[in-house]
């Protein structure tokens, strides 16, 4: 058995640490994304709706789910 045969299952180990670092990053980044486009999105149909020439709505729920998203992420990195 060659020495690179006894090293595979190292190097198997540290690729799926990496993998599993790269899908937890994504999946925090696709949350961020749709947490702040969910909120900016439902704060323009609402000042749409009620047809506001300033959009209250938009900036409030926008800079809520902004401050959501972030919370949501910083939780996510503290969990182990």
């Amino acid at each position: 058995m060659s020495a690179m045969e006894a090293s595979l299952p190292e190097d198997r180990k540290q690729i799926q640490k990496q993998y599993n670092a790269y899908v937890r990053y994504s999946n925090l980044a696709i949350q961020m994304i749709v947490i702040i486009g969910g909120g900016t999105y439902g704060g323009f149909r609402l000042d749409k709706y009620l047809g506001w020439k300033v959009p209250v709505f938009t900036i409030v729920l926008s800079l809520l789910s902004v401050t959501a998203a972030i919370w949501f992420a910083v939780k996510d990195l503290l969990k182990k």
